[in-house]
């Protein structure tokens, strides 16, 4: 039994260190920028910027292969950012931070089809096939991806209603006159 524990200690010693030198020695070091601009991000990975998550659209700003308002959920304020970063003029008179969207569907141009459904990559869009669906805008990412498949256009982005729940409010307007 003894001979047991410690045979099973030394090879478990000499594994980790095996690995630890391994870790040290073997190392890939990356792009530091990468890193960055990956903490930046929202961290939601929906996709509306077009790549597989934060990661492979920090690696697209890094290689300069992306514009800096690639990130819908980030808005305005992750595009100035992104610009301050990267040394990049910001020239985007036309971008306007429309503030966050969800989806809505109209229930009276529902027919349960549930294309949206099926296409919905956060699992926002409750319903069954021929049954009026609904949205859960906790968790819908505003890809869009629900408007382009609805066949009678009963799907909508719309802007996210201020509530004490979704932590967004209407910029001030300013000072009285």
């Amino acid at each position: 039994m003894i001979a047991a524990l410690l045979s099973l200690t030394l090879l478990g010693l000499a594994l980790g260190f095996g690995l630890g030198f391994a870790a040290r020695k073997l190392a890939v070091v990356g792009n530091p920028l990468v890193a960055e601009l990956e903490a930046m991000m929202p961290g939601s990975q929906c996709g509306q910027c077009g790549f597989p998550g934060c990661a492979g659209a920090a690696q697209a700003l890094a290689n300069g292969g992306a514009p800096i308002t690639l990130c819908p959920p980030g808005g305005r304020p992750l595009v100035e950012a992104l610009a301050a970063k990267l040394g990049v003029e910001l020239a985007s008179a036309d971008d306007k931070d429309s503030g966050p969207k969800t989806a809505k569907i109209m229930e009276d141009l529902c027919i349960g089809c549930t294309k949206c459904y099926k296409v919905c990559p956060t699992d926002a869009i409750l319903g069954a096939a021929k049954q009026i669906h609904a949205v859960f805008r906790e968790a819908c990412t505003a890809c869009g991806k629900c408007v382009d498949v609805c066949p009678t256009e009963a799907t909508r982005m719309v802007a996210m209603p201020v509530t004490m729940q979704t932590g967004y409010w209407d910029k001030p307007l300013g000072a009285a006159a």
